[in-house]
């Protein structure tokens, strides 16, 4: 795994004598540059000290890395040198037997790279945990893979070679999780920056390992290497001053410069880190898989070749080497997790994201590496039948090897001066002219000047930095200080322009017959809509599910594949899925090729996608933070998604049984919301309700109804939530009283509540009003005391915002909500309105705006609907009546009207209960005339006739 430079300055640059490796005497190969290194330490520090030991000591490594019997061939990641090392050797020493350091449990999936087109990342990926924390769930390992590396090299080598063995002897992936600390969940040790387009996320939250991470993890030592070498970042640096120098190097030299360059870093490493003590046992375990492996198999160590980083070529472990007299180290056993295993897309953007290092190097890394194999007439080793593939297989030629006798090159190498490369003024040109041409077509006024400008800029800072060559990174600091100027016109800069012309950020694909079965059927299923959804270009899929009902599967599983696959994958831009309704025409936007790594990774979870969306929707509702919400929604998607009757009543249980245990009513709204809809659906679909939702019900409004005095009064509960409680209540409680709960629950569940805040004090009258024990009359009295209290006028929206909220369980307030809002309006002077009008409109728009429909819909039909209505328009709910209009009759008083005057006791008692207010008025009075009497008076007939029917004279 890439780990970050360390960030502790202060710790002493000697390595600890408990771990150094014994000084060898003053012979053999490299005795001579041993003394040189002494001497310099000593006139340098005067006198011996703890740099002579750091520098003698990385001699001894080489030396003794080189002395192995098995020989020990150092990489770094990401290497073109490595790779072009790693291919010449190859072919020169024809080994049989290959051990590389990668995770053993990966070996199966690598004979499936030949499916695909690289960059890939082999992956293990594990949903369900067992013996690991449950909060690390789920766990995913990835190694990438690019042809410009030695790792890949390797694998093509042997893959393709008869007879050649590949054994990988690095822990496997669930001892990378279990030598991970507990306290804190495994994750990416490089996140992507703020702003990573999806090709950096292809990885997504993986931990990734790697062959060859080689970087200083001595912040001191990484900031004097890039300030003295003029660069901006260690890859740079990298490229600058290990990459070209060893590109033509031969075997003998690579090897030596690359353990020598592993060790220093090794030895200026912080002391006793938990990164150090990882790495320690990660080489024990690699060289105890390596011996049991040559004794199980017999093999020559002569024929076999060990591919490690530089770093754990110069280790200093007691089980290093094959004549090592330590003990095997002892490897735990592997847990129970079931681990899945597969490949993945990757990016050049996504392993620099993933491993920390500079955006474009990949890419830089993918030019070189071409360019190098062209100039050096090497051929590659590739996998046959892997998508852009043109290598030869093969053994090839065999070379001969050199002497077996290990020479000093160190020093050579080391007292050398660099070569410089001249000037390649047509390479140059041609991408100062592509940079223009790119940079124009993304709306930056660049020019033939600017060309001329990045070809002089190039060349200076090359110069700057001692080099006679512009490097890529030379060329690409230039390009953005001509050219980009100030702004960034589209959502490409320079910098990345530059990235898309020194290569470009390829992105790899896995190959039909590597993905796994779940994936592979995904395909075979969208067959008839007529697309190629391996590309990763966004395709718009039409579907006529009326003229074409075969297409109703690739419907149904589109639904399944937006529930599970990331928003972008699948998404609808036509039709809807819901209780109830299933569009007749769709229209999809499909990105499955771009959404790849998503797709692999369902397969890792089951077969096919409905096993996959039936273990989601379980785990959704038996998870350990499961909620009612939660297991309604699993039941909602498993009726829409996979009509599953017997799924359905597992869940809907689920969902009693949480609403038994629950102990807060948080969700209440949410879950008032779901139920509704839930009953709805199954009530206009079949013939009885099943059995859970009548369980639901009953456990409901038992529930809520214990729950209600103490929400209530409780300080952390809403009203919005009390408003939901009350509507679970009134609004299915003639399903549950017919389904054996008794009303008196809810009547002493009232009794017992005794609300302080004002919302809540309203939304207890409205319940009480909806019980029949607080009369309309009352109620409005009461809003009229509020009114007239100075001291509470202040707290009135509060009131109204428990009214409003009231309309869910009691709809038939809302004309009382108007009248008491227009009321208050009308009433109220302007200084005292004005202030609390914002606390007003702010409790509406936060507690309650799904009621305030209601409310302007009430409004709408209360008040008059043109302006000139409105000037002699009266409120319903006003004492004044019209007056008389000039030319209005009164007819003298009947003599039910006289028996009514007489007797008022049973007409005042209805009109409270029914909270009507009104005057009486005297007989003489009469009443006056309306359209009906004069309908009466110019049609008596029928009148007569009633009259006679009735016996009345």
């Amino acid at each position: 795994m890439t780990a970050p430079t360390s960030a502790n300055t202060a710790v002493s640059v000697a390595a600890p004598a408990s771990t150094t490796a014994p000084a060898s005497t003053a012979v053999g190969a490299f005795a001579a540059l041993r003394e040189q290194l002494t001497d310099a330490a000593a006139a340098f520090a005067e006198g011996p000290d703890a740099l002579a030991d750091i520098l003698t000591g990385i001699v001894d490594d080489v030396d003794r890395a080189l002395g192995e019997r098995l020989e020990i061939f150092p990489v770094c990641h990401h290497s073109p040198a490595s790779a072009l090392a790693m291919v010449r050797r190859l072919r020169q020493k024809q080994p049989r037997v290959i051990y590389l350091e990668l995770c053993e449990d990966l070996q199966p999936v690598l004979t499936e790279l030949r499916n695909c087109r690289l960059p890939v990342a082999v992956q293990a990926f594990a949903s369900e945990l067992d013996g690991f924390p449950a909060a690390w769930a789920p766990l995913s390992v990835i190694a990438p893979v690019t042809e410009a590396s030695a790792e890949y090299q390797a694998i093509a080598y042997a893959l393709e070679t008869p007879g050649v063995e590949l054994v990988l002897v690095d822990r496997s992936t669930d001892h990378v999780f279990q030598w991970s600390p507990r306290a804190e969940s495994p994750g990416p040790e490089e996140s992507p920056p703020d702003g990573a387009d999806e090709q950096a996320a292809l990885h997504g939250d993986a931990v990734g390992v790697e062959i060859g991470d080689l970087r200083p993890r001595f912040a001191e030592l990484e900031a004097y290497l890039l300030h003295h070498g003029k660069v901006r970042h260690w890859s740079e640096w990298w490229d600058s001053y290990v990459e070209r120098p060893l590109a033509a190097a031969d075997h003998d030299t690579y090897r030596q410069v690359m353990v020598l360059i592993g060790s220093l870093f090794r030895r200026l490493r912080p002391a006793e880190s938990e990164r150090t003590d990882r790495d320690e046992d990660r080489e024990r375990y690699m060289w105890t898989r390596i011996r049991q492996h040559l004794a199980a198999t017999g093999a020559d160590p002569a024929d076999c070749m060990y591919v490690c980083g530089a770093f754990h070529a110069a280790s200093r472990v007691e089980q290093f080497g094959l004549d090592s007299p330590a003990p095997d180290f002892d490897i735990t056993e592997r847990t129970a997790t079931k681990w899945q295993y597969g490949l993945i897309p990757s990016s050049h953007s996504a392993i620099e994201a993933q491993f920390g290092l500079a955006p474009g190097s990949v890419s830089i890394a993918a030019a070189t590496w071409n360019k190098a194999v062209s100039a050096s007439g090497v051929q590659p080793y590739r996998l046959g039948g892997q998508r852009g593939a043109t290598g030869r297989k093969g053994r090839g030629k065999p070379v001969p090897a050199p002497a077996a006798a290990v020479t000093d090159r160190l020093s050579g190498f080391l007292a050398a001066p660099p070569v410089l490369d001249g000037l390649d003024e047509a390479e140059l040109r041609s991408w100062c002219v592509d940079i223009v041409r790119l940079a124009r077509r993304n709306g930056y006024l660049a020019s033939t000047a600017d060309a001329i400008a990045v070809f002089e800029t190039s060349i200076l800072l090359a110069g700057l930095r001692n080099r006679a060559r512009p490097t890529p990174y030379d060329f690409a600091d230039a390009a953005v200080t001509c050219i980009e100027k100030d702004v960034v016109p589209g959502r490409r800069d320079v910098r990345r322009l530059c990235e898309i012309l020194l290569g470009g950020d390829r992105i790899g694909q896995v190959g039909y017959d590597a993905l796994p079965p779940l994936a592979r059927d995904v395909l075979h299923r969208l067959e008839p809509l007529g697309l190629d959804l391996e590309k990763r270009t966004v395709q718009r899929a039409l579907l006529d599910l009326q003229g074409n009902p075969e297409l109703a599967g690739c419907s149904d599983l589109l639904w399944m594949l937006r529930h599970l696959l990331p928003p972008g994958a699948v998404r609808p831009i036509m039709g809807e899925r819901r209780l109830g309704h299933r569009s007749i025409q769709e229209s999809w936007d499909l990105a499955l090729g771009r959404h790849q790594r998503a797709l692999i990774e369902l397969g890792y979870e089951g077969v096919t996608i409905e096993q996959v969306l039936e273990q989601r929707l379980r785990r959704a509702a038996h998870g350990p933070g499961a909620t009612i919400v939660s297991a309604l929604t699993a039941v909602e998607d498993a009726i829409t998604l996979l009509n599953s009757p017997r799924l359905v009543e597992e869940l809907g249980a689920r969902a009693v049984e949480l609403l038994a245990g629950e102990r807060t009513v948080d969700e209440a709204p949410e879950v008032l919301r779901r139920i509704r809809r839930l009953l709805a659906h199954h009530q206009a679909t079949a013939p009885k309700l099943p059995a859970w939702c009548e369980a639901f019900v009953t456990t409901g409004y038992a529930h809520y109804c214990t729950l209600l005095p103490t929400a209530f009064v409780d300080g952390d509960t809403g009203v919005r939530q009390v408003g939901a409680m009350l509507g679970f209540l009134f609004s299915l409680e003639s399903l549950a009283l017919s389904l054996g709960c008794d009303r008196s629950q809810l009547e002493l569940a009232l009794a017992q509540s005794h609300p302080q805040a004002p919302a809540k004090v309203a939304l207890g009258w409205a319940a009480h009003h909806q019980l029949g024990m607080l009369p309309l009359a009352q109620l409005r009295e009461r809003c009229r005391e509020l009114l007239a209290n100075p001291l509470v006028v202040p707290a009135f929206p509060q009131y109204l915002s428990g009214f409003v909220h009231a309309l869910e369980p009691v709809p038939g307030l809302a004309p009382f909500v108007v009248e008491t809002m227009s009321t208050a309006f009308a009433r109220l002077p302007d200084p005292v309105l004005l202030p609390w009008l914002p606390n007003l409109i702010t409790a509406l728009r936060q507690h309650g705006p799904e009621l305030v429909p209601l409310l302007v819909r009430e409004a709408g039909r209360t008040f008059p609907g043109t302006l000139a209505a409105l000037d002699t328009w009266v409120p319903p709910w006003s004492d004044t009546a019209p007056a008389a209009t000039p030319g209005t009759s009164r007819r003298p008083v009947g003599q039910v009207h006289g028996l009514l005057a007489d007797h008022r006791e049973p007409v005042e008692a209805l009109a409270a209960l029914l909270g009507v207010e009104g005057d009486w008025r005297s007989p003489d009075q009469g009443v006056p005339d309306s359209g009906a009497a004069a309908l009466v008076r110019a049609h008596p007939g029928t009148a007569e006739a009633l009259a006679r029917v009735l016996g009345l004279p």
